[in-house]
């Protein structure tokens, strides 16, 4: 058995991008666990928008990342040494396990993984954080109606993509800005979008008002600054705005730019709503069940970009804000 575990320590807080020297590639011995814990043996490890806003000091809803500690991040993994008796030896768990190869847990915010036939790799994706996200922002903040118009921005991304999914499936038309000629093709040929724009070659404004003339219901906002601004600007009355992220802004070594044209809100009668899906923790399991379900029937579909070795943490961390991933992106750590 393998005794050094190795592991992503924050060393420094990044300005702007972080970069590998933001980081300590430390090794150590493969903790021991004590009486009411068990250890993982971690094979993926998802990457996050959100982590890079982890790495910040200041007030957020979850703590900051401490110098010295190690990564936060969720992660799948199999259990190998067990002194809880919930957990078995052979498990397979889900959990907040950071970005190293072995961690060491008492059970607290750890999910097993069914045996359902599904890849793994989907439970750190659209039935893990990222589909709850796209699950409880749409349906519960959005509250879609059959027959709104639902725009979606970051929309080939693990989020996005899940988002203009279960909008189709609720009998919404969909719009979705993404970054390149061929994410634009892939939400509207493989996932059943309606319209995609790419932000990188259109003017969004225009775009999002002729795509959506009578303006749009609702608004799931992945993106912030300038996109955000054109949203505001094509509303339908009543319309309801999901602030979910965030990634154009998260890099800023200037302060975030926050949108100019909010008063839309007063004119259309529209709110703007954050949401953290940790405020749905006690739904997960319905949502994972509905979700399945139309997975089995083939009315939503994944998509998984795995990267191979945590050696490669620092570099692949970048390709979220680079837009270098369609779908959900992780890192392969070990073989199942």
């Amino acid at each position: 058995m393998t005794t050094t575990n190795h592991k992503f320590e924050l060393a420094s807080r990044p300005v702007g991008l972080p970069t590998r020297d933001n980081w300590h590639y430390a090794e150590a011995p493969v903790p021991e666990p004590a009486d009411g814990e068990f250890l993982v043996k971690i094979l993926y490890i998802s990457l996050d928008p959100a982590m890079r806003g982890w790495m910040n000091e200041g007030k957020s809803y979850v703590p900051p990342v401490g110098i010295g500690e190690v990564m936060r991040a969720l992660a799948l993994g199999r259990v190998t040494a067990s002194k809880n008796p919930a957990y078995a030896v052979g498990d397979t768990v889900t959990g907040p396990f950071g970005v190293q190869e072995y961690a060491l847990s008492n059970g607290a915010s750890v999910n097993k993984v069914p045996s359902v036939g599904i890849p793994l790799p989907v439970f750190l994706g659209t039935l893990g954080m990222t589909g709850m996200t796209a699950y409880f922002g749409l349906l519960e903040v959005g509250k879609p109606k059959a027959g709104d118009t639902v725009v979606v921005s970051s929309a080939a991304g693990a989020v996005g993509s899940v988002v203009g999914q279960i909008a189709k499936i609720k009998g919404c038309r969909v719009v979705g800005i993404a970054g390149s000629k061929e994410k634009c093709e892939y939400i509207v040929k493989e996932l059943g979008f309606d319209k995609a724009i790419d932000y990188k070659t259109e003017n969004v404004r225009k775009a999002l008002h002729e795509a959506c003339p009578k303006g749009m219901d609702v608004y799931f906002d992945n993106a912030g600054g300038e996109i955000l601004e054109a949203a505001l600007a094509n509303l339908a009355r009543g319309a309801r705005i999901v602030i979910c992220g965030a990634i154009s802004q998260y890099n800023n070594t200037t302060p975030v730019k926050g949108p100019s044209n909010y008063l839309s809100l007063l004119v259309n009668r529209a709110s703007m709503t954050g949401m953290v899906v940790f405020d749905y923790a006690d739904r997960y399991r319905e949502a994972a069940q509905e979700m399945a379900g139309w997975i089995a029937q083939g009315k939503l579909k994944t998509q998984e970009h795995v990267v191979d070795g945590i050696e490669t943490f620092p570099e692949s961390l970048l390709k979220l804000y680079n837009g270098e991933n369609t779908g959900k992106l992780m890192l392969k750590v070990a073989n199942p």
